[in-house]
């Protein structure tokens, strides 16, 4: 009986608090919309550049291409100190259980105790001293070259996703404004079907025309509806897919500016010419050639000798003072002159070079590749932004012929020269043209994307 009274007991407590988590979670929610209802009161305003602005700092991949391309950086500064002579000021207190002998260490004229160890020269020895190294080899040069083709494979990276996420931001822009036109088309559609719905109705009513145009009408008037919902959808999903990029919250409400005219299509002579000098994707090719040229002259390498420079400055001696017993004289240098001259090395040197000229190969036909593809895609890009933009102005005119057509269709019907179908005939062909010169808009645009991705010239 106890524990069913400690189980309801526990059972009570639990739905007090989930209760009391459930307000907590309504009262947060309920904030959160107050929050979404006075942003949406007041929505951003969004131009093409402050899209590409907010897409540069909230886009993952280009974030990490940005800093790969600075650390590149920092790597090329790393090879390069290589070249020059190192610093460091070394200081040691050595302390050697003696042996119970007596021996001349050099510093004074006495004698004094013998270490146990051989290796030491004293009971008790002080090192305080500057050492500088430098070593000069064919290899830290190879180094070097790699590491400045490395930075500039990485900054030609980096434009590449910058180029790409421009092009990115540049269509979803342009989608997102096609889907509200094509929105207010669906909306207009579904208006002008309502109204030759009560149009039919009148001349019904009126013994003008057959009941079967009502219907045909109201048939219209459901398929408007429902395209309009599909339009609305397809909106707010564009709208979505762009915000990822624009702000922390998808959701938020802003507005798209739209163009003022068409961008203008430069001639394809300044095209070529841009895509010859800016195109990221030939400096990225042509600095991994370079890369492999490095890696190639770090192997050949190798074979040469390289020389090591020392120089030593301080004291080395059994008492940490400038000067000894009988002014012995501590502080002194030493240099060395060290040279490694490579002999024999079961020819893993002569493999290392046969790899690495391999894979210069592949690129080179990479690179190969490479040039034909921009040519290709220049071709290719600029023939469909000419044909975009020449459709654009027989778009135009046929989104204007439709309305006028459909004007005049519903005169002929309202006079009783028309026929229901004729009605619904212009008003699908108008719908069609709106919508075919939103998709013209959008090709056009995309088309100037792409040459961006190729020249970034505008």
């Amino acid at each position: 009986m106890m524990l069913r009274t400690l189980a309801g007991k526990h059972s009570a407590l639990a739905l007090v608090g989930a209760s009391v988590l459930l307000f907590g979670y309504l009262a947060a929610h309920g904030q959160a919309q107050q929050v979404d209802t006075s942003t949406a009161a007041a929505p951003v305003v969004i131009t093409l550049d402050e899209a590409i602005r907010r897409a540069e700092a909230n886009e993952p991949a280009f974030a990490a291409s940005v800093a790969e391309s600075q650390s590149a950086r920092i790597d090329r500064s790393i090879a390069r100190a290589s070249l020059l002579p190192t610093a460091e000021y070394h200081n040691q207190a050595l302390y050697t259980q003696p042996n119970g002998l007596q021996n001349q260490a050099g510093q004074g004229v006495g004698a004094q105790p013998s270490p146990r160890f051989i290796a030491n020269n004293a009971v008790r020895e002080y090192a305080s001293q500057g050492v500088f190294n430098e070593t000069i080899g064919l290899q830290q040069v190879a180094a070097v070259k790699h590491a400045d083709a490395a930075a500039a494979f990485a900054d030609a990276e980096a434009e590449i996703a910058r180029r790409g996420l421009v092009s990115t931001v540049v269509g979803l822009y342009y989608s997102s404004i096609s889907a509200e036109n094509k929105l207010a088309v669906a909306r207009r559609a579904a208006g002008e079907a309502d109204s030759f719905v009560d149009l039919t109705g009148k001349r019904e009513a009126a013994r003008e025309a057959a009941h079967a145009d009502v219907v045909k009408a109201q048939l219209e008037q459901q398929q408007r509806q429902r395209d309009l919902a599909d339009a609305d959808l397809a909106a707010q999903k564009a709208r979505l897919e762009l915000g990822i990029l624009l702000f922390p919250d998808p959701r938020t409400a802003y507005t798209l500016q739209q163009p003022a005219a068409q961008a203008p299509l430069p001639g394809k002579a300044d095209i070529e010419a841009a895509a010859a000098k800016n195109n990221p994707e030939l400096h990225s090719a042509l600095a991994s050639l370079k890369e492999s040229d490095a890696d190639v002259a770090a192997a050949r390498a190798a074979y040469l000798p390289d020389v090591g420079l020392n120089v030593t400055y301080g004291i080395d001696a059994p008492q940490f003072a400038v000067n000894g017993p009988d002014t012995v004289k501590n502080l002194g240098y030493s240099a060395s002159v060290t040279v490694d001259i490579p002999v024999w090395d079961w020819l893993s040197t002569q493999h290392k070079i046969k790899q690495s000229e391999i894979r210069r190969n592949a690129v080179k036909v990479a690179l190969s590749a490479t040039q034909k593809r921009l040519v290709a895609d220049l071709e290719e890009f600029y023939a469909e932004a000419v044909a975009a933009r020449d459709q654009l102005t027989s778009l135009d005119a046929s989104a204007k012929t439709a309305a006028e057509s459909l004007r005049l269709t519903k005169l002929r019907y309202t006079g009783g020269e028309g026929t229901v179908l004729e009605v619904i005939d212009a008003q699908n062909a108008l719908t069609a043209a709106e919508n075919a010169r939103d998709d013209g808009a959008l090709r056009y645009q995309t088309a100037l994307a792409n040459l961006q991705t190729l020249t970034g010239s505008f």
